[in-house]
């Protein structure tokens, strides 16, 4: 694929140096020729949603633009999630990288290996509010995402990150 698509991608972690690891994250995700950075959001600090008892998460969130086709765009920021030594071993537990992409451009897919807009984030403040930070115009599913930040459930439990919290 030679055309550039934009696309949003979230980023949370909460095991570790949390914030240096969604810095280094940033910069692995845009180091490859075909992947830029676009747009970058503030950091928050927010709760952790479903899973087990575990510390606070970090989340951001990216807007880059690739030359990579959806799949390839995945397998990449798995690749990032590994090289952070991200696991898989409890769904919705703790981990010290988690990269989801958001958005593909308008493309859109129900496949369960890359669904596109992802299945959850119209409900998730905390990749709605980092996201509507960076871009308040910013759209999905035809609504604001400020607009479904303020209606997420998991909003009370999100704040902006300041350098001197720690993680």
């Amino acid at each position: 694929m030679s055309e550039r698509v934009r696309s949003v991608l979230a980023l949370g972690s909460n095991l570790g140096a949390s914030r240096d690891t969604l810095v280094r994250a940033v910069a692995d995700l845009v180091e490859p020729d075909g992947v830029s950075l676009y747009a970058l959001s503030p950091v928050a600090r927010t709760k952790p949603v479903g899973g087990p008892e575990q510390p606070d998460f970090l989340n951001m969130v990216i807007e880059v633009e690739s030359s990579l086709a959806p799949l390839e765009l995945l397998a990449h920021c798995q690749e990032v999630e590994e090289k952070h030594q991200r696991t898989r071993t409890v769904r919705w537990g703790p981990r010290t990288l988690d990269v989801d992409i958001i958005t593909y451009g308008s493309w859109t897919s129900d496949d369960p290996t890359l669904t596109i807009p992802h299945p959850r984030a119209a409900t998730r403040a905390f990749v709605l509010q980092p996201w509507a930070w960076m871009d308040p115009g910013a759209r999905l599913n035809g609504r604001l995402v400020s607009e479904l930040a303020a209606e997420a459930p998991d909003l009370p439990g999100l704040v902006p990150f300041e350098e001197d919290q720690g993680g």
